[in-house]
């Protein structure tokens, strides 16, 4: 436990720092007057994301690794950090539903019935909270992977 207290924490400023995202993503109306905004507006939270992660790794090189850090040092440090996030979630999902923008759900599925993109039925079976659950670990994942790839490239140290 105590060689991956960082990936631990940066784990957790990750996970907080997409509740705040979704805060912000409601108070700006993307969740309900400017939901039409939503699918384009969202991706802008892969810069505080990509962020993290570079600062994660910044953190692990210097008070880890005493400044020397290989690529795969850097990867598998940003990998399990994915697999915290991923396996966290769930329980951020469900705090967003629940607790920050419980409207989101029934707002999207009309938006997307409405403007012609989907079913009743698909937008009901796509837009809820089951699947957003399996979505988000799955995104987690894929994009923390991708993350840590690329991130690993540029921190690794020159020894």
């Amino acid at each position: 436990m105590k060689n991956i207290k960082i990936e631990i924490k940066w784990a957790l400023i990750f996970v907080f720092m997409m509740l705040a995202w979704m805060v912000l993503e409601k108070s700006l109306g993307w969740h309900d007057e400017k939901i039409a905004d939503h699918a384009t507006m969202t991706n802008l939270v892969a810069i505080p994301s990509i962020a993290i992660y570079i600062f994660a790794l910044l953190d692990k090189r210097k008070n880890f690794y005493h400044g020397v850090m290989s690529y795969k040092q850097g990867f598998v440090t940003g990998l399990i950090i994915s697999v915290i996030v991923a396996m966290l979630s769930p329980l951020s999902q469900y705090i967003t539903t629940e607790f920050i923008t419980p409207e989101y759900f029934p707002n999207i599925i009309k938006y997307a019935v409405s403007s012609g993109n989907m079913t009743q039925e698909a937008a009901e079976e796509y837009f809820n909270l089951k699947s957003y659950m399996l979505q988000s670990m799955i995104g987690a994942l894929v994009m923390g992977i991708f993350t840590s790839a690329i991130v690993a490239i540029f921190v690794k140290s020159k020894s």
